[in-house]
């Protein structure tokens, strides 16, 4: 258990999960550059000491690795599953008395308190443009918090049961925000924030916001916990931090976490907006600017020798994809009981987390027939509209029979499964018009787009292949080929112009196609680089469903439609080429990574570091 966020550097630095960096380093890109290098090179928590034009230190690669965050948590994940399996199933406590004898108290001892004594961080202020201001990509509109723990109440009200603690992207400078007292405030779609925003928009009382950086590690964790029906997030964060969480009312009426490094207070300027971004964001392309609310700044305090606690984001894999790994291992008994018939599901991270969910479920509906998709239909859509999940565009789903080993956490085998048995006359089906992320471009406006749910079960169909047929060859625009594994076949062709043009190069590719026999190659991507989307199976979930609209991009080898259904009898075939109305995908500034490679050549502070 710890009791602030020094103390885990401190533990990690004890067992050599810590590297202190000295060197003045420029917050602008070059910090971003380093972390990145570690990251990728699954290196230690990065202890930044001299940040240029801070008085205060960095921390970031905290949950840098599975391993790692998990060793930050050892004392109390367990008892925090715990407590999730009876809100799962209260009956396991009948079944298993003594796992759960103290699980009831676990919880119990976490509900938050206040602080009675006025604690170290209301004792210390600073101002906005002496944080931290660190910027990860080139285009980025200024320097952004990218762990903030932003807490709001409704009206009228001092529950603190009744908050809401989201992470909700805050940018500190640039754009027309004025220096110091003003910073941006970017949510998206189904945010709890939202809730209490549309609340105060029908009240004449002033809607104040709370910015915590940094405390118990559990707190930001908290933050993006999607947490059952009842439990709140500073009750979870006392439960995985071990300890109580910590509140405090300022004389402006704003709260204050007791164990935060750093609280930014303010007021939401109701019915104003500014340009807000861009961002280099985690599907691996910026978000746009686009108008957001902001803040009106009232204070910015932090406790004695704090530490500015941030991450930087990209292309996935990325430090925040241990929270999605944490998520998975806390609330894996919860799949069943939120979607009743749901076995396992994956959001898959590598695809950008919305773009791409992988669902094993179970067909009962009717066991004295043949097999078709039902059941698992049901639990598509109630996935499809439920919370964050709703915001996905593609949607495979399987159904288990209890005599397959199948999970969607081994991606390849479950891809493999999937198009054996898909029949593509029958198990596409689509949602157009619809939501998707407000972080993905490739839908035809923001947060506007399409969806597509494949279903299968039943016996194979086919075997796939890992060949070409005899003779094969392809028109001219089409280049050439690569196997992403058997059964999923890219192929380059030329930049994508139009959507006009784009449905007369699939019509002649579509047409082509079915002169071969196809069978054992049912999905194919094109793409704008068929090696490189080939190359790691990361590469394919990311090429082929970020940059895909389902109802626009999807073309299938002699497709029809029949009562409004479309489908097709040969391969499917998935346009992925990067679209013009697409946010540019993120690129380091080679400037930067000079400077960044003169720290890890010889002579250099990070010099075999890495």
């Amino acid at each position: 258990m710890y009791t602030s966020l020094r103390d885990c550097v401190q533990d990690l630095e004890k067992s050599g999960q810590l590297l202190r960096i000295k060197t003045e380093l420029d917050p602008n890109l070059e910090i971003a550059e380093i972390h990145r290098r570690f990251y990728n090179n699954k290196g230690p928590a990065l202890l930044f000491e001299n940040i240029k034009g801070s008085p205060f230190q960095g921390l970031s690669n905290l949950y840098g690795t599975f391993e790692r965050t998990r060793f930050i948590f050892r004392h109390e994940i367990e008892k925090v599953s715990r407590v999730i399996e009876i809100k799962a199933d209260p009956t396991r406590v009948l079944k298993n008395p003594m796992r759960y004898i103290g699980s009831p108290l676990v919880a119990l001892k976490a509900l938050p308190g206040k602080s009675w004594w006025t604690p170290n961080i209301a004792k210390n202020k600073t101002t906005i443009d002496q944080l931290p201001q660190i910027k990860s990509w080139p285009d980025d509109g200024g320097a952004f918090v990218t762990l903030p723990q932003v807490f709001t109440l409704p009206p009228q009200s001092d529950n603190i049961m009744q908050s809401n603690l989201g992470m909700y992207r805050i940018q500190l400078s640039g754009n027309e925000y004025v220096p110091n007292k003003e910073i941006g405030l970017h949510y998206q779609l189904h945010r709890g924030i939202g809730v209490h925003h549309q609340l105060y928009n029908h009240s004449d009382e002033e809607f104040r916001i709370s910015i915590f950086v940094g405390g118990l590690p559990s707190h930001a964790l908290s933050a993006i916990m999607p947490l059952p029906e009842g439990l709140s997030e500073l009750t979870f964060a006392g439960m995985l931090g071990g300890k109580r969480f910590k509140y405090y009312k300022d004389s402006k009426g704003h709260i204050l976490s007791s164990d935060a490094d750093f609280v930014i207070t303010g007021r939401l300027k109701k019915g104003k907006k500014k340009p807000e971004g861009p961002f280099g964001d985690h599907l691996g392309y910026y978000s746009l600017e686009h108008d957001f609310p902001y803040m009106e700044v009232d204070d910015v305090y932090h406790k004695k020798d704090p530490l500015w606690h941030f991450t930087v984001v990209g292309r996935p894999p990325q430090e925040d994809s241990s929270f999605g790994y944490m998520i998975s291992e806390l609330v894996k008994e919860m799949a069943p009981v939120e979607f009743p018939g749901l076995l396992e599901l994956n959001a898959v991270d590598a695809a950008g987390v919305h773009p791409l969910l992988l669902a094993l479920g179970q067909e009962r509906y009717m066991p004295f027939r043949d097999q078709k998709p039902e059941e698992i239909l049901t639990i598509a859509n109630r996935v499809l509209g439920s919370g964050q999940t709703s915001l996905a565009k593609f949607l495979f789903i399987a159904a288990k029979d209890k005599h397959e080993d199948i999970s969607v956490h081994r991606i390849p085998e479950f891809f493999d499964h999937v198009l054996r048995k898909v029949d593509w006359n029958r198990d596409i089906h689509f949602q157009t018009k619809t939501t998707i992320d407000t972080l993905d471009y490739s839908g035809d406006g923001w947060n506007s787009g399409s969806k597509v749910i494949i279903a299968c079960c039943g016996p194979d169909l086919r075997t796939l292949s890992h060949d070409l047929p005899h003779d094969f060859f392809l028109p001219n625009i089409f280049k050439e080929v690569a196997f992403v594994q058997k059964g999923i076949l890219a192929i380059t062709t030329k930049p994508y112009e139009s959507a006009t043009l784009a449905a007369q190069e699939m019509e002649q590719l579509t047409s082509h196609l079915e002169n071969y026999d196809m069978e054992g190659l049912p999905l194919i991507i094109v793409c704008d680089n068929a090696p490189f989307t080939a190359q790691t199976l990361n590469n394919f979930l990311w090429v082929s469903f970020t940059r895909a609209n389902p109802s626009h991009d999807i073309y299938g080898v002699q497709s029809y439609t029949e009562y409004k259904h479309w489908a097709c009898k040969g391969s499917l075939i998935i346009d992925s080429r990067i679209k013009p109305h697409h946010a540019p995908p993120l690129i380091t500034d080679t400037k930067v990574d000079k400077r960044v490679d003169q720290l890890f050549a010889k002579g250099g502070e990070l010099y075999g570091k890495l």
